[in-house]
C-alpha cells in the first residue's frame, strides 16, 4: 500500500502543479501511470468548481471563458503545452524521421510551435466563450480524467521511442486492463450524471485518437511529448463538443 501511495504522490508532483508530498520511490516509479487518471479527476473537479463559481458570481462570459481556458494549462504547470509545441514543431517540419526527432528534443521554439499555440489558445477561448449559460459544467470533472486515461493507455501499450523516459519502465498487461476499466467507468459516469453532455467525453476520446495517430505515425514511437500533444488536442475537442451541445 505504501508503494501505491508513493506512486500517487509522485504522479501528482510530476504531472500537476497542485502541491503534493515530495517523495521518490524507485519501486513506485512503474506504477505512476496507474494514478494519472486519478490526478485528472482531481484537476477536473477543480475545473468544474471554477465554472460553478463563475456562474454563481455572474461573471461576464468572456471573463468566464478566459478562466476556463487558462485553468487546465496553469494547473499542469504548462507541461502538456510544452509537449504540444515540441510535437507541432517536429511534425510540421516535414523533414526526414531523424531530423523530426531532433526537432522534437530541441529546446528552441520554432515558428510552427508559435503558430500552433496561438491557434490553440484562440480556439480554446472561443469554445468556452460560445458555451451556453446553462451548460452542464460538471462534465468538466471527467474530461481531464478521460484524456489522462488515454495518455496512460497510449504510453503503456504503444512502442516507445528509445529516448523516452518510459522506454525502460515495466508496463504489465494488467495495467492496460485497469486503465481500460477506469476509462469505461468515467465515460459511463459522464452520461449517467450529465446526460447528453457525456458526448463531450466521446469527443475528447476521438480528438485524442486522431492527434495521437498523427504524431505517432510521424515520429514512429511514443513518448511524453506526444502524450501531452494528444491530451491537449483531445481536451480541446471535448470542450468543443461541450459548447455545441
Amino acid at each position: 500500500m505504501k508503494t501505491y501511495l508513493h506512486a500517487l504522490a509522485m504522479c501528482q508532483s510530476m504531472f500537476c502543479a497542485i502541491p503534493a508530498p515530495q517523495v521518490w520511490d524507485e519501486k513506485a516509479k512503474d506504477k505512476m501511470l496507474l494514478f494519472l487518471p486519478v490526478v485528472g479527476l482531481e484537476i477536473g473537479a477543480i475545473w468544474a468548481v471554477l465554472a460553478w463559481l463563475c456562474r454563481l458570481l455572474n461573471l461576464p462570459a468572456l471573463v468566464t471563458a478566459l478562466i476556463l481556458c487558462a485553468y487546465p494549462y496553469i494547473v499542469t504547470g504548462f507541461l502538456h503545452l510544452d509537449g504540444y509545441m515540441d510535437v507541432t514543431d517536429a511534425v510540421k517540419s516535414w523533414r526526414d524521421l531523424e531530423r523530426r526527432r531532433e526537432i522534437l528534443k530541441d529546446s528552441h521554439v520554432g515558428s510552427f510551435a508559435v503558430i500552433g499555440i496561438v491557434l490553440l489558445m484562440i480556439a480554446q477561448f472561443a469554445v468556452f466563450a460560445s458555451a451556453p449559460a446553462d451548460a452542464n459544467y460538471p462534465i468538466l470533472i471527467f474530461v481531464p480524467a478521460v484524456s489522462r486515461c488515454c495518455s496512460a493507455l497510449a504510453v503503456t501499450g504503444l512502442k516507445p521511442m528509445s529516448t523516452s523516459q518510459y522506454a525502460d519502465q515495466k508496463k504489465p498487461k494488467s495495467y492496460m486492463v485497469v486503465l481500460t476499466v477506469m476509462l469505461v467507468a468515467f465515460l459511463a459516469a459522464g452520461f449517467v450524471l450529465c446526460g447528453k453532455y457525456g458526448f463531450a467525453l466521446i469527443g475528447g476520446l476521438v480528438g485524442y485518437g486522431f492527434a495521437l495517430r498523427r504524431a505517432y505515425k510521424s515520429l514512429e514511437g511514443m513518448n511524453g511529448d506526444i502524450s501531452g500533444y494528444a491530451l491537449t488536442l483531445g481536451e480541446l475537442a471535448a470542450a468543443a463538443v461541450f459548447a455545441l451541445l
